[in-house]
């Protein structure tokens, strides 16, 4: 079998024999991780692109690798979501603890 470029879109098949997932898992995986999401063509053939190679190679180590349940990556993934509320609240209160910290060290000098 002839090797893709790193940009091109994979079937289920190909993503399957390179990551190692099985393709029944993968197809599993698509109903619970929303950010996983092939293109579908004619006949529902399913075309993964680079980001949902990068996201699988991702779910797949969080799961085998860390230890991480479904549950824990589905949390994982939606508080790294861009413009997440869950995300954004943990910026801030970040922004807000170190601004205290600072606050306080300023004060007892």
């Amino acid at each position: 079998m002839t090797q893709k470029a790193a940009g091109a879109y994979r079937t289920i098949g190909e993503l399957s024999q390179e990551t190692g997932v099985a393709r029944h898992i993968l197809r599993y995986w698509e109903t619970r991780f929303e950010q996983l999401r092939p293109m579908t063509r004619a006949g529902r053939r399913r075309y993964y692109r680079p980001e949902d190679v990068a996201l699988v190679r991702r779910i797949h180590g969080l799961l085998v690798q860390d230890g991480y349940t479904i549950r824990g990556v589905q949390a994982l993934l939606a508080s790294e979501a861009v413009g997440s509320p869950s995300a954004d609240l943990t910026v801030l209160r970040r922004i807000r603890d170190r601004l205290a910290a600072a606050l306080a060290t300023d004060e007892s000098q």
